[in-house]
């Protein structure tokens, strides 16, 4: 007989299958897991990223105000025309707008970036939402503040072959709106996997318990020693006998005692040969 290599009322340090300790980052309820208090301020922040992003957005309406080609048309009394029909002033617009735009993703991620080194989910969020809002809001004042909508009246205001601007007007409006949030995303994260902070490399005995501890006595794999006695004699010619001993993190004793007939046995060894 050999000692149980594990009591009963300890578990397996090396089962793979066993539950961490419960001061483990894996534990249900361990110190990894965020409070409610830590989420609310996560959503917080998301939030007022959003916010402040797109409140820039009031700037970039001004920038394409400024920036942005004029379309001529002149008027004869009877219709509008445009004054140069082979003029790319339309699609410089729509050009202007688009890099402004990237030009103020990259600010915004690179801003974000420095006032929230450690990122997360909601401050990426927020910067992809915040600027998708700023794009529609400087949209919206671009063509508010820039020349009115009401062609007719403004040609009649003018007068007979006197130039004037068209509305300033985005034609590619899908690519010009997500330039920025894509922008400001794919620059957030290039500055994250640069420049940000790196997770410290997770110590074994964090997750399983302390990596130094203690050996139960009498476990261990195949691991296990004893002392034992035999004896073997029969009728044969001869007789032999055996005898061993060993320490180990465990004990024990056998004895052994066994008998039989045969023609040729003892020296021979056990079981003894039949003829």
């Amino acid at each position: 007989m050999t000692a149980p290599l594990t009591p009963p009322h300890e578990p397996d340090p090396h089962d793979p299958w066993a539950a961490p300790p419960s001061g483990s980052r894996l534990a249900p309820g361990g110190p990894a897991s965020p409070t409610a208090a830590e989420r609310r301020a996560e959503l917080a922040q998301g939030a007022a990223t959003a916010v402040l992003v797109a409140a820039t957005g009031f700037l970039l309406g001004l920038l394409w105000l400024w920036l942005a080609p004029r379309v001529p048309l002149v008027s004869d009394d009877t219709a509008v025309f445009l004054k140069n029909s082979e003029g790319e002033e339309a699609i410089g617009a729509d050009g202007t707008f688009v890099l402004l735009a990237l030009a103020f993703g990259l600010l915004s991620a690179v801003a974000v970036f420095l006032l929230r080194r450690r990122g997360g989910i909601s401050l990426v969020v927020g910067l992809a939402v915040g600027g998708l809002l700023g794009s529609l809001l400087a949209w919206r004042v671009g063509t508010w503040l820039g020349p009115t909508s009401d062609v007719v009246a403004h040609a009649k205001q003018a007068g007979k072959g006197v130039t004037f601007d068209a509305p300033l007007e985005l034609h590619a409006v899908g690519a010009a709106v997500l330039a920025w949030p894509i922008a400001a995303m794919l620059a957030h994260l290039v500055l994250t996997w640069v420049w940000g902070p790196r997770d410290p490399e997770p110590d074994p005995g964090e997750f399983w318990g302390a990596a130094g501890a203690e050996p139960v006595p009498g476990a261990g794999f195949g691991a296990g020693s004893g002392s034992g006695s035999g004896a073997v004699s029969g009728p044969g010619h001869g007789s032999g006998f055996a005898h061993g001993s060993g320490h180990g993190s465990g004990s024990g004793s056998g004895d052994a005692f066994g008998s039989g007939a045969g023609e040729k046995g003892g020296a021979e060894g056990w079981p003894p040969r039949r003829s």
